[in-house]
């Protein structure tokens, strides 16, 4: 396992302090605010650590309500809001500073025989063929502004390489799709719980500079002001994030300083694993030229 990829590990596996009451650390990715994937994967750990084993999270559906300090802990409270014969639900808070940051709801349940069908994974090139984000941004980074430079051109825990290729420091206006291979850079725990993590840490990245393709403009411009505003992840089977996923994104919708952005998450054989839907802050800061 690479150092970070253990680093990771280690924010999302948390601290009990009491009850149904958790703290975890926090990165900094050089970006002013917490960085939500961080906040999503580990709000599931603390809801997932109060569930019994047999069920595993199917669906969370959270609100980013407050920036996150990315130099202090956040401190996550568990409500058991249901323990039914089928289906267990959790609320799961996030607080700094006294004041709450996240707010989660999460359901669970055991494995089940039912119906079956999926979306068809796109046609893209395999992952080996492609450069990875970090090689890409290094032929460029004399570009990156140098106080998040040295952020932005470290190892990663998340390998990321992208299909769709579009310049952050040359945007041109292109369709709002865009497909990007990824996987955990290391060996994981075999625990499936672990794996989820990892991936709602993971689906945070590219998805809502989606909508931002088909105007011509970058979230490395200094005027374009961007924040996640909502989260929603199902998880439709077990899987490994240490394995080739590929994330398949499109946003349908812009508009009143909005983006929204889907997401399907495809195993490298063509299996569908997880589905993703976000709304962000899309705003162009007039004070900023």
């Amino acid at each position: 396992m690479s150092r970070v990829l253990d680093e990771l590990l280690a924010l999302l596996k948390l601290e009990p302090i009491e009850e149904n009451l958790f703290r975890g650390h926090s990165q900094d990715l050089g970006f002013r605010q917490l960085f939500g994937g961080q906040v999503i994967g580990q709000a599931l750990s603390a809801a997932t650590q109060t569930v019994v084993p047999e069920r595993h999270v199917h669906s969370m559906h959270g609100y980013f309500l407050r920036p996150g300090d990315a130099s202090l802990p956040v401190v996550y409270t568990v409500d058991r809001v249901r323990d039914g014969g089928s289906f267990t639900t959790r609320r799961v808070v996030a607080i700094q500073k006294g004041e709450s940051i996240f707010t989660m709801m999460a359901s669970f349940q055991g494995d089940e025989p039912g119906f079956e069908h999926q979306a068809k994974m796109p046609d893209v090139p395999a992952p080996e063929e492609l450069a990875s984000d970090v090689e890409l941004l290094r032929r460029k980074a004399h570009l990156i502004p140098e106080r998040v430079r040295e952020k932005f051109l470290c190892e990663k825990p998340i390998e990321l390489r992208p299909v769709t290729r579009f310049d952050p420091f040359e945007p041109k206006a292109c369709e709002p799709v865009k497909y990007v291979w990824f996987r955990a850079d290391g060996a994981l725990p075999d625990d499936p719980q672990v794996h989820k993590y990892v991936l709602g840490y993971a689906s945070d990245f590219n998805l809502i500079t989606t909508s931002l393709q088909p105007h011509g403009v970058s979230f490395m411009q200094p005027n374009i002001q961007m924040a996640s505003l909502d989260h929603a992840l199902w998880f439709h089977g077990n899987l490994r994030v240490n394995d080739w996923l590929l994330y398949a994104m499109e946003s349908p919708w812009a508009g009143n300083s909005r983006g929204l952005a889907y997401g399907h998450i495809f195993t490298r054989d063509g299996r569908l694993v997880a589905s993703v839907a976000q709304e962000g802050l899309v705003r162009v800061r007039q004070d900023k030229r």
